[in-house]
């Protein structure tokens, strides 16, 4: 069966230039200007990319999205493999209780947000009728530990459901005959896997990854309901110091400047993850092949 030709992805190509391409060239473009969103941009060199090198709130704002990032990825990877997992079972209970799990998923993440901050407020939320479970101060968005934690597991609380849909996919399509090889040669369901399940899930683990560190690094609507990036600028992280230069201070020059480094920040760790991964020089359709 002969490949389709070059005409066939004309369509993409020319959608991805005229909403990808395009925009982020413009945001590159602007980050070597001053522009208050209104007046003509005013070409300013290197000014802009000079002041973020030098910004110490930008450099705290991306260690805080690092340590965000690997909070979410060490959260969300092992609890979403073993729901998913589990849920890829065809009984009539875990077809129910995984639709349950799945519910945080329908929810935009501004609802979520909202209705987190609520149950955390210290006055009226879980802290004052649950003081037990929140031992010292009783405010735990009040304190950077405190709020990391709770953006972590507030992101997780929404997302791992995306994730373990999409192992729970992949589960089903590994071949029932390894597992009843495997049962054979007297192995239980622990040893199964570990030894099966985990390398079939080889490539779905890396798209997860994937997703997660795109998610991470680009997440700002979360941060904006839940901490407004508080308490002082102990969760600003870099997408929502960006919205408050962009949309604060007007300064759409020097966002456009943090716009680029994010981008090129998201994409480096994309193929980085992919490349020691090795999943680019994966042939086989199959998972774990």
């Amino acid at each position: 069966m002969e490949r389709p030709g070059v005409a066939w992805a004309v369509p993409g190509l020319l959608f991805f230039v005229v909403f990808a391409i395009a925009p982020m060239a413009g945001v590159l473009y602007l980050s070597f200007t001053h522009w208050d969103g209104l007046s003509t941009p005013q070409f300013t060199g290197a000014e802009n990319w000079s002041r973020f090198f030098g910004d110490s709130q930008v450099w705290q704002s991306t260690a805080v999205t690092g340590v965000l990032l690997v909070g979410n990825i060490a959260v969300q990877a092992p609890i979403s493999i073993l729901l998913g997992v589990w849920s890829a079972g065809y009984q009539r209970n875990r077809a129910v209780l995984s639709a349950i799990f799945f519910l945080p998923l329908l929810l935009s993440t501004a609802a979520t947000a909202i209705m987190w901050r609520q149950l955390l407020d210290p006055n009226f939320g879980l802290p004052s009728t649950l003081g037990r479970l929140f031992p010292g101060d009783t405010n735990p968005l009040g304190t950077q530990t405190g709020a990391i934690v709770c953006l972590v597991l507030v992101t997780s609380w929404q997302f791992v459901p995306f994730h373990s849909l999409l192992y729970q996919g992949a589960a089903r399509a590994v071949p029932q005959t390894l597992y009843q090889a495997a049962a054979i040669d007297g192995a239980g369901r622990v040893r199964q896997f570990f030894h099966i399940t985990l390398p079939q899930l080889r490539n779905t683990m890396i798209t997860s990854s994937i997703f997660m560190v795109v998610g991470g690094l680009t997440a700002f609507d979360i941060v904006l309901l839940l901490t407004n990036g508080g308490p002082g600028t102990d969760t600003s992280i870099l997408p929502f110091s960006m919205y408050q230069s962009a949309f604060r201070t007007y300064d759409y020059g020097y966002a456009s400047a943090i716009a680029s480094f994010l981008l090129l920040l998201a994409t480096a760790a994309s193929v980085l993850l992919t490349k020691l991964s090795g999943y680019d020089k994966m042939t086989s359709t199959l998972e774990g092949l």
